[in-house]
């Protein structure tokens, strides 16, 4: 996790408010003094003002009133030149005379990410009276903002950090069967965006769109890279999924009581008459149920299709909501991009049959119709931007003809998958379609950031208006033991418990259960952390009734909410709707007390516990590997507010000592530092080519040992010898292995077309990689050593050409590497060979109940430690990536941790003792142990 990422976009934004007192002890909030203000952390500027009733000042429009109340009371807000550094983001004027104004901050003419500040007011007979505001406007900013970096060094860079992302957590290091090496990830930059941390980081935003390079599924990712060195500080997906990506849809975080069928209440909203539309037309759900349809008869395709022209205004044309037949098409395909030649979905009559049913075309059309009411009818809003947004569904899409089990929203489209044999198509759950439609409410509202809390907020909202949506159409009470299920309608043969992918209900879903993961794991546990806001919203909505709940959440996401908000500011938020809404007293308190049950108070994160011990708190780094030699532990890190190039640190992994900086303060991203408690190797990265460097832990300059194009993060040394992997144009991997004394002599193999090298292990003498070369015609993939005195390479271990292989290490006595034999199983095997090749063995076989997702390797003289998931798909802790340490001789496992959270990067010192990156509490922390902790139960 970054610098950025970390003070950005993890537990807690990077302001976050303080919570009235009242409110961290549980009791009750009385009603705000006139011009109650909650402080912003490490800005000026409060993150939330209300009881106020200011007049205005004269002006134009609503903007240049938001704008001069900003700075006639510039005491308050601090914000010095409001119409200079804030720019108008949307204005909202309510039935009701109020206006919301959002402005959207710049630091020199530059956006800023997550800047953007709401001005509330009321206006009556001509005049204005501001009633509160609320936001995140960053006083600190002092970067410049004159980039280092150009669009293709910063494009280059992304597509890179993508790759290798993805790669790793695969083993892809090859193209299968000597396929070309295009790439599959393309770039698009969109200029200069600085983040708000600290004194402000300027990047270059790029978004990376491709596949993924194992299963096939899209890739969207929005990336940040510094624009004065060129690093990937922060990166994030841009499609937002219903369930988690790499996940069955039938994950489920607990079966619910009450598994009861609900057709006695599915009747109600269905069986509205259908507006007026060029043509009355019918459908059969998935649920085998007929519902009317609005159509329209195209005369060009001499067919009926799922074209609804009833809700257009007659001076617009808009809102159109279309259904779209993306049958055949690949997800990578539609995802964040329009299909050529697409058509809607049609049929001969108006009566749409089995076809239109199997697809999931009737349930897609009859949904996106069924929520775009419930948000017109009961909030006002006219489509999904408030303004007539025409809506597209897409369905049928198809993971390279393999089901797709999912569904999203890209920005721009909803896009609903296949189904298989247990799960239809997505859309045939209205929790789903009303889901996928509100993240489209919330992009064109808050647009909450999609990472880290910000986008666990941003999926609860989502959770919550879809639930929302399906309770009110279908009639569901909010005391029915189902009432609180997402998904559950999805199953062909499951009971709606055994179905559903979230419980609102769930009373696990505590702050108590948040689990800290880093970006690469779900966006930051955006679909594994949602439910702790979403059960607070959903309490209060069996305590205070829907109808006004629903007023009040919808109020906090349109009127309050800004882009970085995390659970913190979102109950703030809803706290203060409700108070603006008219709720008090008892009902006021009931609100009150959902957050406080849920944990969601002052400081929540600080009691989540660790069995570790801490080495480095807030390393705050983004990609970057932990090293250890000796009595040595080595890392990357950045300052706390994550604003500097990182640095790498070295300390004792007893924790004594003081820490001591081991790379140089050049504006330079020093990462992927390796040691063997004598000399620190590291990967330097800045506007020019990535260099390695190296430094005596005991002192000394520092010497450049290599520079190219990239460096991967598999870096060693040991004694004089130096090893790690290179990426050559196309991603063809290389290794290099170098003498200290003599970098000059390096001897590389791999980096070509027709042979690649890759996750090089060092110890006694000997390098341990993956090879992958042309032999005649076809392809060998094998496990080698080289003996780096002579300079012999010989074969350990030949694989299967469906052999996916992974990362390796070496001690005195075996080689040990990670690979994937069987695509697609969710499991992993990690083998051990003597250095003669004798003697294979599965510690970890890839088949079996104990079978593992073993995703990285490290090994000391006896042990060898794997980081691994257990694959299940349940979203729970378990599943996340933990530590196991085997015996070297006997393949003996136990965990190293019982941490809560994802525990990534292990590095083996001496003994049992391990040193890894925590991410329990949601900000990466380097710690260890001297001994494995055996069980956890």
């Amino acid at each position: 996790m970054s610098g950025a990422a970390a003070a950005l976009l993890g537990v807690a934004a990077l302001v976050v408010p303080a919570v009235p007192a009242d409110a961290a002890t549980g009791g009750t909030t009385p009603p705000p003094t006139p011009g109650e203000l909650i402080p912003g952390q490490r800005t000026a500027t409060p993150a939330l003002v209300e009881g106020i009733r200011e007049p205005a000042p004269d002006a134009p429009n609503a903007v240049g009133a938001a704008r001069a109340h900003l700075a006639e009371q510039r005491g308050r807000y601090r914000i010095a030149n409001p119409e200079r550094d804030l720019e108008p983001a949307g204005t909202v004027t309510t039935d009701g005379g109020h206006e919301i104004v959002r402005l959207r901050q710049e630091h020199r003419g530059v956006p800023v990410l997550g800047g953007q500040y709401v001005v509330r007011m009321e206006k009556r007979d001509g005049e204005r009276v501001v009633t509160g505001t609320s936001g995140r406007y960053f006083t600190g900013l002092r970067t410049g903002t004159t980039a280092e970096v150009d669009d293709a060094l910063a494009v280059e860079r992304a597509v890179d950090a993508v790759r290798s992302e993805l790669g790793a957590q695969d083993f892809t290091a090859y193209a299968e069967d000597g396929a070309e090496d295009a790439t599959p990830f393309t770039g698009t930059s969109h200029g200069l965006v600085v983040l708000p941390t600290g004194t402000g980081v300027l990047t270059r935003h790029v978004t990376v769109r491709g596949e993924h390079p194992a299963g096939g599924e899209p890739v969207l990712r929005e990336v940040y890279v510094d624009a004065g060195a060129g690093y990937p500080v922060l990166h994030y997906s841009g499609i937002k999924t219903f369930g988690a990506p790499g996940t069955a849809a039938g994950t489920t975080a607990g079966t619910a009581p009450g598994t009861a069928a609900r057709t006695a209440v599915e009747g109600n909203a269905a069986d509205r008459p259908a507006r007026r539309a060029d043509a009355a037309g019918s459908g059969v759900k998935l649920d085998g149920r007929t519902v009317g349809l609005e159509v329209t008869l195209d005369e060009t395709r001499g067919a009926h299709v799922l074209r609804d022209r009833s809700r257009a205004d007659q001076e617009t044309g808009r809102p159109v909501l279309s259904t779209w037949d993306a049958r055949g098409r690949q997800v990578t395909d539609v995802a964040g991009q329009w299909p050529a030649d697409m058509q809607e979905f049609a049929s001969p009559t108006p009566d749409f049959g089995a076809e239109a049913t199997e697809a999931g075309a009737v349930d897609a059309h009859w949904a996106a119709g069924q929520v775009y009411d419930w948000f017109k009818d009961k909030q006002g809003r006219d489509s999904l931007d408030g303004r007539g947004l025409s809506v597209d569904s897409l369905v049928g899409v198809t993971n390279y003809g393999q089901p797709y089990v999912n569904a999203f929203w890209d920005g721009a489209k909803m896009v609903y998958g296949t189904g298989d044999a247990e799960y239809r198509p997505l859309s045939a759950g209205l929790d789903v379609v009303g889901h996928e439609m509100t993240h489209g409410v919330i992009d064109h509202s808050a647009d909450l950031v999609y990472a880290g809390q910000s986008g666990a907020l941003n999926e609860a909202i989502a959770d919550y208006f879809g639930n929302a949506v399906e309770t009110d159409v279908y009639g569901v009470p909010m005391d029915d033991p189902e009432a609180g299920l997402l998904g559950e309608r999805l199953c062909r043969t499951r009971t709606p418990g055994e179905c559903a992918l979230r419980d609102l209900n769930d009373g696990r879903t505590t702050a108590k259960s948040f689990l800290g993961v880093g970006f690469g794991t779900d966006s930051g546990g955006v679909h594994l952390n949602s439910t702790i806001f979403s059960g607070a919203l959903w309490d209060i909505r069996e305590d205070l009734g829907a109808e006004l709940t629903d007023r009040v959440v919808y109020k906090a996401l349109t009127e309050y909410l800004t882009p970085l908000d995390g659970f913190t500011q979102g109950r703030d938020a809803v706290v203060a709707a409700a108070r603006a809404t008219g709720v008090d007293g008892q009902d006021l308190n009931a609100v009150v007390r959902a957050f406080n049950a849920h944990g969601i108070v002052a400081n929540w994160e600080l009691a989540l516990g660790v069995d570790s011990d801490l080495l480095l708190e807030r390393v705050n780094t983004s990609d970057s590997r932990l090293g250890a030699g000796g009595d040595w532990w080595v890392a990357s890190s950045s300052n706390e507010a994550g604003t500097e190039a990182y640095s790498v640190w070295a300390g004792r992994t007893d924790g004594t000592g003081r820490l001591k900086l081991m790379s140089p303060n050049d504006g330079r991203y020093h990462v992927n530092p390796a040691t063997d408690g004598r000399t620190v190797v590291w990967a330097a990265y800045g506007s020019g080519p990535v260099e390695v460097l190296a430094r005596p832990l005991a002192g000394g300059p520092v010497q450049k040992l290599w520079s190219g194009r990239d460096v991967g993060s598999s870096m060693a040394v040991e004694g004089d010898t130096v090893a790690f992997e290179h990426h050559n144009h196309g991603g063809r991997r290389g290794v290099t292995y170098l003498s200290l004394e003599n970098p000059a002599g390096k001897v590389s193999v791999g980096g070509g077309t027709y042979r690649r090298a890759s996750f090089p292990s060092l110890s006694d003498g000997r390098v341990v990689y993956q090879d992958y070369r042309r032999v005649r015609a076809t392809y060998a993939y094998s496990t080698r050593i080289i003996d780096v005195a002579t300079g012999e390479d010989t074969l350990l271990h030949r694989s299967e050409s469906t052999t996916s292989l992974g990362p390796t290490a070496v001690n005195g006595r075996y080689a040990y590497w990670l690979a994937n034999e069987v695509r697609g199983d969710g499991r992993t095997l990690l083998r051990r060979a003597a250095l003669d090749g004798s003697g294979v063995v599965d510690l970890s076989p890839e088949t079996g109940p104990n079978a593992l997702n073993v995703f990285d390797v490290t090994a000391s003289e006896n042990t060898v430690t794997a980081g691994a998931r257990t694959g299940d798909p349940a979203i729970r802790n378990e599943s996340l990536a933990k530590l196991w340490q085997f015996s070297g001789d006997d393949g003996t496992r136990g965990r190293v941790s019982c941490n809560r959270g994802e525990q990534l990067s292990a590095a083996a010192a001496t003994g049992t003792r391990v040193v890894w990156l925590d991410a329990t509490t949601g900000i990466s922390q380097v710690v260890t142990r001297a001994r494995p902790s055996g069980t956890c139960d």
